[in-house]
């Protein structure tokens, strides 16, 4: 009796730990369903949000690829920009270097003036490097028909640079003196060329390869500083018959030169045809003699014609009258020829 109770309490306690544990293990299974449903939301938020992150990051890696693609190009451009710096600022190297060279700077001067002729003239209507009867050589000369106008290419620079360099008053002075004294024998050699007995104009141009230098003569001053260079001008033109030009100006000049060569092209023209139209009137009046006398000509032969007709009809006239016949012969008179003048 004992062992059977003990034996159903037992298997009450089974139960009641069966029924126990069941419900335990629905509750954790429950938890279990709710921690997996929050794990798999969570997953998915942090996909997305990660997504969102690699999108986000892929666009700044492409932005900041462009940035420095365009760093790159600006940085490939300045390196491009400082090499043409760098070849420009040789080739001034160069520049200066020839400017500071008399002979160089000479060279270059005539190079600018052959220039210039080339641009506006034929070449046989100019001529480099002229010699005259006494070997002197001028740099340039323009043909105008019988006469020739001299042109000497000229570019005092030295004492021009040291007054634009210097401070001191009293050195620029100096300095001064020596540049109206520089650009007076300039004028000079120049007028060396006039030379009409040897067929030049009573003028010669003094070229100034220089349109810095020029401007500053015609204003009186040499960059910053004031000095008194017109009187040379006058002093050139009036006195030397020498006119200074610098490339722009002398281009004008050459222009006018050129119109009067082509004014003159036209006249020879002119001159030659009416020459020819003399001609041709010569030989209209010689054909209008020859056919006066052919008229006259023809005139006495018609006379000679129509008088010997009249006789052959006195003839008719006789034989009709001994064989008592009609005359068969009508005198047929012809007009002898007008004259041509009227």
């Amino acid at each position: 009796m004992a062992l059977f109770l003990y034996i159903t309490i037992a298997v009450l306690l089974g139960l009641v730990l069966y029924f126990a544990f069941r419900k335990q293990t629905s509750g954790l299974s429950n938890e279990l369903k709710e921690i997996r449903k929050e794990l798999t939301e969570s997953r998915e938020k942090n996909i997305e949000s990660l997504q969102k992150q690699l999108e986000e990051s892929g666009r700044i890696v492409r932005d900041v690829t462009g940035h420095i693609k365009d760093v790159t190009s600006q940085l490939e451009k300045v390196h491009a920009d400082h090499q043409h710096v760098k070849d420009v600022k040789e080739q001034l190297g160069k520049l200066t270097d020839v400017l500071a060279n008399p002979k160089q700077r000479g060279i270059l001067g005539e190079y600018f003036l052959e220039t210039l002729l080339k641009n506006v003239f034929q070449p046989n209507q100019y001529k480099l490097q002229y010699k005259f009867k006494d070997g002197q050589i001028v740099d340039a000369v323009i043909f105008i028909k019988d006469k020739i106008i001299p042109i000497d290419s000229k570019f005092s620079l030295e004492n021009y640079n040291r007054i634009v360099s210097e401070k001191d008053p009293t050195r620029r002075d100096e300095l001064e003196k020596l540049l109206k004294q520089d650009l007076k024998n300039r004028i000079e050699e120049t007028a060396k060329y006039i030379r009409p007995s040897e067929g030049t104009m009573e003028f010669a141009f003094m070229f100034i390869p220089s349109e810095g230098i020029y401007y500053d003569l015609l204003i009186n001053q040499v960059g910053a500083v004031k000095i008194s260079t017109y009187d040379l001008i006058e002093y050139a033109f009036k006195e030397k018959h020498v006119i200074i030009v610098s490339p722009t100006s002398f281009y004008a000049y050459l222009q006018t030169v050129l119109q009067g060569l082509r004014a003159l092209q036209i006249e020879e023209s002119a001159k030659d045809i009416l020459k020819r139209v003399d001609v041709l009137r010569r030989h209209l009046l010689n054909y209008n003699d020859f056919l006066a006398k052919l008229g006259a000509h023809l005139g006495t032969t018609v006379n000679i014609y129509n008088r010997a007709y009249k006789e052959f009809a006195k003839l008719d006239k006789d034989t009709a009258r001994l064989t008592e016949g009609k005359e068969k012969i009508e005198p047929l008179e012809i007009e002898r020829p007008r004259n041509i003048e009227e």
